[in-house]
């Protein structure tokens, strides 16, 4: 707080004092008191009220200086008034009481949000169980009634599947901490069980899957880590050259501080200039605009989401025309601070 600011709102104040002490002055005058007596008088009351308006000032200046600091200091601006003391004057006072009435009244809100946003994910996620049943067994009846539109059927109940499965982990995707179990698994069961869902899409699609070195094990949620294979893998078979040659490499090398899971194809690539944004939420790039890909944004940005949330990092490096590789980093420390 500049004191030239706090002059300012002290103006009135000070104008007062100073119509006041002329007033006394001209009363004064008519009276044989001596000119010592006429002098001593405002400056008495001048110097009075300057140590008085010094002393406001650096009490207010402290307070507020060290409000200012704590803010500053604070990641959660919100939980000031946590940690202000309480004030000796009364303007210190009222702001004090005012911050926690704001602060009470936008814990109300925050928690009245809360609340609908987990009775809306609780919805989503009884809907998506329950639409599981319905693609389960028309699933169920196209395998007893093979035939070429059956199959085409059934690819289309994949893709609505993989849809649904998006849904679910967008919607848990902030709550992972209630929803995971860190524990030792095998890379190779984890990829092999990937590669398993996506046989049939592989085989029509005639994408040919390489994997090596994976006997390896990562400290992860295997239920999580597939989702997020998959959903690279379905990308890679997305986003492939359809020239009977396209083929995807997967394989793992262990390091000092990580294992590194690589998944490389040879597809369409992606510009240079859209790389830095694949895993923006609804970002689908000049790849996902043509009419045969038709992208969604969503995959990749929730697998950031989850990598990010699980303590594994995830890249991406591709070459327009040549393929993508994404890679997979897993720390050997089993030690995961979920947030």
């Amino acid at each position: 707080m500049k004191f030239s600011s706090f002059l300012k709102d002290k103006i009135l104040q000070i104008a007062l004092i100073i119509f006041g002490i002329l007033t006394i002055e001209v009363f004064l005058v008519p009276y044989p008191y001596g000119k010592f007596i006429k002098i001593y008088i405002p400056i008495v009351i001048l110097t009075l009220y300057s140590i008085s308006i010094l002393i406001e000032y650096f009490i207010k200046a402290r307070y507020y200086s060290h409000i200012y600091y704590l803010l500053n200091e604070l990641d959660n601006k919100y939980l000031i008034t946590e940690v202000i003391k309480n004030a000796n004057f009364i303007e210190g006072k009222i702001l004090k009481d005012i911050l926690e009435e704001t602060d009470k009244s936008m814990l109300e809100n925050v928690n009245q949000y809360k609340y609908s946003q987990e009775d809306y994910k609780e919805y989503i996620e009884m809907w998506i169980h329950e639409i599981k049943t319905p693609i389960a067994t028309s699933k169920m009846i196209i395998e007893n009634n093979k035939s070429e539109i059956t199959k085409s059927i059934d690819e289309e109940l994949n893709k609505i599947d993989n849809y649904i499965e998006q849904a679910l982990y967008y919607a848990r995707s902030n709550t992972v901490e209630k929803d995971y179990y860190i524990k030792k698994n095998n890379l190779k069961d984890i990829v092999n069980e990937v590669i398993r869902k996506n046989r049939a899409v592989l085989i029509t699609e005639k994408v040919s899957v390489n994997t090596h070195d994976l006997e390896m094990e990562v400290n992860t949620d295997s239920k999580w880590i597939v989702f997020i294979l998959n959903q690279i893998i379905q990308n890679s078979i997305k986003y492939m050259k359809n020239n009977n040659l396209d083929q995807i490499n997967i394989y793992a090398k262990q390091g000092k501080e990580n294992i590194t899971l690589y998944i490389e194809d040879n597809g369409i690539g992606i510009k240079e200039g859209e790389i830095n944004r694949v895993f923006e939420k609804g970002f689908t790039g000049t790849n996902g605009r043509i009419s045969s890909k038709k992208s969604t944004g969503i995959g990749l940005y929730i697998c950031k989401k989850l990598c990010d949330k699980l303590g594994i990092a995830i890249e991406l490096n591709s070459t327009q025309d040549k393929g993508t590789q994404v890679i997979l980093r897993f720390p050997n420390d089993s030690y995961i601070d979920m947030k």
